[in-house]
């Protein structure tokens, strides 16, 4: 039985008993990369983190057996307040999933140095890690409650420099960190809507996608009454 004392050997011998072919193609089905995974369901993986409790060293014991479940434990029981810009950096360094990365990013943007780290990774030309600082700012302006709207509206520049990247796990990131941003309050939709609508006028196909495809939900009748309301 695996607890808060179990060490990273035991929680990696106990996924490996849970092990399912079936899942795994299933998981190759929606995208997610399947070399190490073990098909174990991420709800299954979020109750095996709620019995194991939080532990930073042990989740980055975790991270370095590169199985795609323990990496998932990994960044469910790392403590966001210990985790170093190096270590996330380190992490980023392995990205090579969509699914990774998205959840990887609602654990940095718990650190104190997450608007660095989206500062670092939105100009390095790797494709995951180019997708995580545009994944944070997506689940920071919802997560991020207190922080300024500024914070926000002065991401919209960044955005638009890199709405031009055509590649997939890029594009649809920037694209949903505009969304968030424009969803997240009245005071944000304004500056997100207005960039949206001059990307869908922007001469590169990719910056078009991005904007008219955020410019018909932040300008559709149930946001705006969301918004007002």
């Amino acid at each position: 039985m695996i607890g808060p004392s179990s060490d990273a050997a035991g929680i990696i011998a106990h996924l490996e008993t849970l092990r399912s072919e079936e899942a795994i193609a299933g998981m190759a089905r929606f995208g997610i990369s399947t070399e190490t995974a073990l098909g174990i369901s991420n709800p299954d993986l979020q109750k095996i983190a709620r019995l194991v409790k939080r532990n930073h060293r042990r989740a980055l014991d975790l991270w370095k057996t590169s199985i795609r479940e323990a990496r998932m434990l990994a960044i469910y029981t790392a403590d966001p307040a210990a985790l170093t810009q190096g270590e996330a950096w380190a992490w980023a360094d392995d990205f090579a999933s969509w699914e990774i990365v998205d959840t990887a990013a609602d654990l940095f943007v718990e650190t104190p140095f997450w608007q660095a780290l989206i500062a670092g990774f939105a100009e390095d030309e790797r494709e995951f890690v180019r997708r995580t600082a545009f994944a944070m700012i997506a689940g920071a302006a919802v997560h991020r409650k207190k922080e300024p709207d500024a914070t926000f509206i002065g991401y919209l520049p960044l955005i638009e420099r890199h709405s031009a990247d055509p590649r997939n796990f890029v594009r649809k990131a920037v694209n949903w960190a505009l969304r968030n941003i424009g969803k997240r309050n009245h005071a944000c939709q304004g500056p997100a809507l207005r960039l949206a609508e001059r990307l869908s006028e922007a001469g590169d196909k990719t910056a078009r996608w991005i904007g008219k495809d955020a410019a018909k939900e932040l300008s559709g009748e149930k946001i705006m009454a969301r918004l007002k309301g």
